[in-house]
């Protein structure tokens, strides 16, 4: 199979980074070229259910990003269903012969609020493909897990040797696990029979390494937290004063001390604290980004429900009011064990792949997990995988890149489990 435009989508796709909801350019460029390969292509409203949606941005973002994807020559028809935030793809493919349902799902977006550092030992600039989006980088390698999931669309449209029909889910918002849940309500994921999802470089840092299914997730609740006091003259009348900024930094030093719950692994993690308007005014507003994590419903529930009696009892003891808003949610359970062997059985034969196996645990949370979830519910099978690529500085900092050998070797792994599934026995 003919995989080299894999490493020119990946590079095109970082340099247009998008972050989640406002995957404009991204799903419309998926959208087209699902199109001319003969999907059925749906967007907008018909696959992520508006109220679902979570950590939308503002309007005003919304309306800033839809039209960044105009001045970087996204068709407007193209992109109208999605104005307001409705990102997202997914297109089917029907064989006309009766057989099993099979899924993909990759995400879309970029992580939002880092600009991409211009230094030559950083090799995306070094090569030309840095991000030109100031406040947005693909520093977790969903561009290349696009490349990944258009190139097995291409492989899959060109061949008539397979039964039943194929899911291909571009999913936005996994950042922060903002955008699975919207798909879920949409029904994307009801008539799936099988679900195959995975991840560049997770706890699989080896060219060629590739994790058949991982076992273990973190379950997480994100929060967007809001404390409103009241200000006064700093010298004159502190006393008037209620010092929602104290009330924040008492909350975030009591988040960090929660203790953690014998019944298995836990975090917690305040990302972000601003606060405060004058030199000399007690502050009247903060404002906190924080997460929670459990490996399970049991330990997350836990961790949630001790964090938010943390922020109310802070926020109390400083005369102040709170304002929660839950922004990002996953859970966690197991790739299906028969699966995970069929995947190892078939990664083994796949050329590149030196090593099957590895760690059980992501170490992290996806909200792929939600998209599982649903297929095993609805009494169909689910797996995640782990593709074996070197990360740079690591996931989620601005020194982030791959190894662009893993794009082949994914897509050639992902189309023999296509056809393993949907192939006459």
């Amino acid at each position: 199979m003919d995989w080299s435009e894999l490493v020119a989508w990946r590079r095109d796709l970082h340099r247009h980074a998008e972050p989640g909801w406002c995957e404009f350019r991204t799903s419309a460029l998926v959208a087209a070229r699902l199109e001319e390969w003969g999907y059925q292509v749906q967007t907008g409203a018909a696959i992520v259910a508006p109220e679902a949606r979570m950590g939308v941005p503002s309007d005003a973002v919304l309306e800033r990003e839809y039209r960044r994807a105009l001045e970087w020559g996204s068709p407007e028809a193209r992109l109208a269903p999605m104005r307001g935030g409705l990102t997202g793809v997914v297109g089917t493919l029907d064989s006309g012969r009766p057989g099993p349902t099979l899924g993909i799902r990759f995400d879309l977006d970029a992580n939002d609020g880092l600009a991409e550092p211009d230094d030559p030992a950083h090799r995306p600039a070094r090569e030309g493909f840095r991000s030109i989006h100031p406040s947005a980088q693909h520093s977790c390698g969903h561009d290349g897990h696009t490349a990944i999931l258009l190139g097995v669309a291409r492989a899959l449209a060109g061949r008539r040797d397979w039964r039943g029909r194929l899911v291909l889910i571009f999913q936005p918002a996994e950042e922060g696990a903002r955008g699975a849940q919207a798909m879920v309500a949409a029904g994307v994921v009801d008539g799936v029979d099988v679900l195959l999802a995975g991840h560049i470089g997770a706890n699989a840092r080896e060219v060629g390494q590739v994790i058949p299914g991982y076992q273990q997730f973190q379950a997480s609740t994100k929060w967007d937290a809001t404390i409103l006091g009241r200000n006064a003259h700093a010298g004159i009348a502190p006393h008037l004063g209620h010092n929602a900024l104290l009330a924040a930094a008492t909350a975030t030093l009591n988040l960090h001390a929660i203790a953690r719950h014998g019944a298995g692994d836990t975090r917690v993690n305040v990302g972000t604290l601003q606060a405060g308007e004058l030199r000399n005014s007690v502050p009247a507003r903060a404002f906190l980004r924080l997460e929670v994590r459990g490996d399970s419903e049991e330990t997350l529930g836990y961790m949630a429900e001790r964090a938010r009696q943390i922020l109310e009892s802070a926020t109390a003891m400083h005369d102040c009011a709170l304002q929660m808003e839950r922004v990002g949610y996953t859970s966690t359970t197991p790739s299906d064990p028969d699966l995970v062997a069929r995947i190892a059985e078939v990664a083994r034969g796949v050329p590149g792949v030196t090593r099957v196996g590895g760690a059980p645990d992501l170490g992290a949370g996806d909200d792929a997990v939600l998209l599982m979830q649903r297929v095993q519910q609805r009494g169909g099978r689910a797996a995640y995988l782990g593709l074996g690529s070197p990360v740079g500085g690591g996931h989620h900092t601005t020194t982030f890149d791959f190894d662009e050998q893993v794009l082949t070797l994914a897509a050639e792994l992902y189309l023999r489990l296509a056809l393993a599934h949907l192939q006459p026995a």
